[in-house]
């Protein structure tokens, strides 16, 4: 199984070579936006949109031939995207701009690149770690992406494949039931609790907005230093739910490995869409739009493949009110369950539930024949001792006569 991971390597840039990169970045960008104002909006494939538009964008702009794909390339993603969330491409802006095998090189003997620009090709050296060394060692890639970031310095973002083994079939499978209150519940009984995420998160947001108040009324210098403190703070509650879930991830990923486990997880696509439009509070809503789900799960599935772990998605509907042992609708509140089934009445936590359910559905799915695991089995039984009763009245009655 094939993974493309990005490297984000900072480059040595020389003023002359920074000017000239912001040339190509503000001319890939102008480009750009003229063939998403100039070509049919409905177009989102690359290649049409190349076939209308490459000579005149290549007279007007000056780009490299492999630049004019590239640009045409990220406008067709670009769409796409927009498409599928229901919006329109507002614009791009210049800082950054596409490579491909031909106007990008990479050279491991003195951990440089080449990188075509509007004038002559640029050798930009790499300030590579020890982690994208380990990484780029005896690779050849063949694309990158050239980025200034907001701290102002230029960086390369260099795409790698990787092939990897294909996840080994089991019947085993760890259900991983997400949440605000708590992050992730497995059905292990291992779970990570969301009330110092949420606290951090709050305390991130009093500061902004003190700080914000501050800068609106104050002098000039008070608002120089409260935006000098923003900055500071810029990206730092960012990080840290980037950190916890990297933990929540690896551990879930090496108990799967360690006891030859597939991974169960909710697919909770357009889930803040759908909670967006219940009246709430403006604390809510945010706490709600901050919940990094999505993000947690890309980190599984990723971290999946490098372990050869599979990573199955289903979907959320009524996995937490459904109860485990008899598959019926149950009475949740807050973190507590109760079955409401007369011939089971299983009471526990609510997020255990939820993974255990989600481990049955995730075993369903991997295994042939797998729909018995989400059968109920005290309706069987009550039905087959129902029948019982129906067959032994009529044969006493038979007797009778």
């Amino acid at each position: 199984m094939e993974q493309t991971l990005t490297l984000v390597v900072k480059l040595n840039v020389e003023p002359e070579q920074a000017t000239q990169l912001e040339e190509t970045a503000q001319a890939f960008a102008n480009a750009c936006t003229w063939v998403n104002e100039n070509v049919n909006h409905r177009l989102t494939n690359r290649n049409s949109i190349q076939a209308v538009c490459y000579n005149n964008v290549k007279e007007q702009f000056g780009l490299k031939a492999n630049h004019i794909v590239r640009a045409c390339a990220r406008v067709a993603s670009n769409r796409k995207t927009a498409k599928h969330k229901g919006r329109k491409v507002k614009g791009f802006k210049p800082t950054s701009f596409d490579c491909d095998g031909r106007t990008f090189s990479f050279r491991e003997k003195d951990w440089t690149v080449s990188v075509s620009t509007l004038g002559k090709r640029l050798r930009l050296a790499l300030r590579t770690s020890n982690y994208h060394k380990g990484k780029l060692t005896g690779r050849k890639p063949t694309s990158a992406q050239i980025c200034k970031h907001k701290d102002g310095q230029w960086y390369c973002h260099v795409q790698i494949t990787i092939d990897y083994p294909e996840p080994q079939k089991t019947d085993k499978v760890i259900g991983v039931d997400f949440g605000r209150r708590e992050i992730a519940r497995t059905s292990t009984n291992q779970g990570w609790d969301g009330k110092e995420i949420q606290r951090k998160r709050d305390k991130f947001s009093r500061v902004r907005s003190s700080l914000q108040k501050k800068a609106r009324q104050g002098t000039r210098s008070s608002r120089r230093r409260c935006k000098e403190v923003l900055k500071r703070l810029s990206g730092r509650e960012k990080r840290y739910q980037k950190w916890v879930n990297h933990n929540i991830s690896q551990t879930i990923i090496s108990e799967a490995k360690e006891t030859n486990s597939a991974v169960a997880i909710e697919d909770l696509t357009g889930i803040r869409e759908r909670t967006n439009q219940k009246p709430r509070n403006k604390t809510e809503r945010r706490r709600s739009n901050s919940w990094a789900f999505y993000q947690l799960r890309t980190f599984l599935e990723y971290k999946g493949v490098k372990e050869g772990v599979k990573v199955i998605a289903i979907p959320p509907a009524y996995t937490s009110q459904t109860c485990h042992c008899c598959k019926h609708i149950g009475i949740r509140t807050n973190k507590s369950f109760k079955c409401s089934n007369q011939y089971c009445g299983w009471v526990g936590d609510a997020d255990l539930n939820g993974a255990l359910m989600i481990q049955k559905w995730g075993c369903s799915i991997n295994q042939p024949g797998g729909s018995e695991i989400l059968s109920c089995r005290i309706s069987r039984a009550t039905e087959n001792a129902n029948r019982a009763r129906s067959g032994l009245a009529q044969f006493m009655n038979h007797i009778e006569v």
